[in-house]
């Protein structure tokens, strides 16, 4: 009898502790901080999509604008953080080498060959789908190779102007409104990849043909290049705004499949391999895989925050 009462004492108690468990706060997730509920600011009326930003450029009417020209560049992204272009070099054509200041360098190459040549590595050939990161002060040059032109998504700091390096370019190089270039003595040094750094990934050959895990690819301190891959799921529904960002606008390079987007002030879309998408700063936005359910999608968010605030609705 003693021993039965033990047990269920022993029972009643786990219970109990069960309970209480359960509706104590859970720890999040390792790695990820608890959310918190509070009061942020939301930019009222969101901030505006000036000229050339837009939601939604689709890369066939990008094509489309530039048809007939062997090489072109076409202005997509203008925010007070980031600066994206479209990139077309005819074949043969090598770009003068170049290094940007104080930021790093982004490409996501989409057509043809491009060799790459950046300071202290190894030339590499970047196909389409290869992600290529420069580090700051490091000068690189970009070679069509290949019979068809080269394409690539090129992004880098705001208003950043390259430094053109005195062995390659003796001559100065031509005036930009507003800045006269002059011959000085660079300080600083090169800039340098981290451990975990790499300057080129081959994204449809490391991971979704070899099983290589997508996550960030650029996580430095103006510069969040992050793949985000999952399978097509249901549509969420409209109620789901997601969540907006208080100090800068977001971007994303559809990558794989098809991703869907709605954002505040703009009817809902679905995107394809090669459009870019923008959400601007302090508009509610939400992307989902926007394929059939169970096909695989990605989306390259680009931003200058690798630990942004996102300000979601409460749950």
């Amino acid at each position: 009898m003693a021993s039965l009462k033990t047990a269920l004492y022993l029972c009643a108690s786990a219970a109990i502790a069960s309970a209480a468990l359960a509706q104590a706060p859970q720890p999040a997730p390792a790695g990820r901080p608890p959310m918190e509920l509070g009061w942020s600011p939301k930019r009222t009326p969101p901030r505006p999509y000036d000229a050339p930003n837009r939601p939604w450029w689709k890369l066939s009417d990008v094509l489309a604008a530039h048809k007939g020209e062997s090489s072109w560049t076409q202005a997509i992204v203008r925010n007070r953080d980031l600066e994206a272009d479209w990139h077309q070099l005819a074949a043969g054509q090598r770009t003068t080498q170049v290094m940007y200041p104080d930021n790093a360098t982004a490409l996501i190459v989409w057509g043809g060959q491009v060799r790459v040549t950046i300071k202290g590595q190894e030339p590499f050939v970047a196909v389409k789908g290869g992600e290529v990161h420069i580090p700051f002060r490091l000068p690189f040059t970009l070679e069509s190779v290949g019979n068809e032109p080269a394409l690539w998504f090129e992004v880098h700091g705001a208003g950043d102007l390259p430094i053109y390096p005195l062995a390659t370019t003796p001559d100065k190089p031509k005036d930009v409104k507003g800045f006269t270039y002059q011959r000085v003595s660079l300080s600083g040094g090169d800039g340098r990849y981290g451990p975990n750094d790499k300057p080129y990934l081959d994204y449809y050959k490391d991971v979704v043909g070899g099983g290589q895990r997508a996550g960030a690819f650029i996580a430095g301190d103006h510069l969040f290049v992050n793949n985000i891959r999952g399978p097509g799921v249901p549509t969420p529904p409209a109620s789901d705004l997601g969540h907006y960002h208080f100090g800068y606008d977001e971007f994303w390079f559809i990558m794989e499949g098809n991703i869907s987007y709605q954002i505040e002030g703009v009817p809902f879309f679905t995107a394809s391999p090669g459009d870019i998408v923008i959400a601007a700063q302090g508009r509610w936005h939400r992307a989902s895989s926007g394929g059939p359910v169970g096909q695989m999608d990605t989306r390259v968010a680009i931003n200058p925050y690798p630990r942004g605030l996102h300000n979601f609705q409460p749950r």
